[in-house]
């Protein structure tokens, strides 16, 4: 008997459902054709995948800005500042000055796929 070879946007989309909220990876799999095991180790590689291409990261204190006190927005880093982020496609995330976490934090999410 010949394996079934499947599709990465396949064995994508068959991951991501596994990984919604409540549920059942031997369901989605039933659902799918597939088997649990495909399923866990497609899990177990794309997760390799994804963290191969992260770098060490060196947090550098930089100095104060000499200005009067601002009232801070909850969520909103005020302190001038760069934040770049090197993806393995290539892409470079770079967000400056005042930044609001919850967007980055979305931006983030969405490059990850999640």
């Amino acid at each position: 008997m010949r394996r079934r070879e499947w599709p990465d946007e396949d064995k994508l989309r068959i991951v991501r459902e596994s990984l919604q909220p409540g549920a059942v990876v031997q369901t989605v799999a039933d659902r799918n054709g597939a088997s649990t095991g495909q399923i866990y180790t497609w899990r177990k590689e794309m997760l390799a995948a994804a963290v191969s291409g992260f770098v060490p990261v060196a947090v550098v204190p930089e100095v104060p800005r000499v200005e009067g006190p601002r009232p801070a927005r909850e969520g909103v880093v005020d302190a001038a500042g760069v934040i770049e982020i090197g993806l393995p496609s290539g892409a470079t995330v770079r967000a400056s000055g005042r930044v609001d976490m919850a967007v980055l934090r979305g931006v983030l999410a969405e490059l990850g796929g999640r």
